[in-house]
């Protein structure tokens, strides 16, 4: 059995760090740490304060 769970990651940032970047490593990271077959960034939207 297969499951698509979208889950919200809000993270606080030097404005130098690309947010691609930072979604390609938190998806990497899901990749080895834990049992995930597949994790992308497919969008992301700056928060104004």
């Amino acid at each position: 059995m297969r499951t698509n769970l979208f889950i919200k990651v809000l993270v606080d940032h030097d404005a130098k760090e690309k947010p691609e970047k930072l979604g390609a490593e938190l998806c990497r990271q899901l990749e080895k740490n834990y049992v995930v077959r597949d994790a992308e960034l497919s969008s992301y939207a700056p928060v104004e304060e």
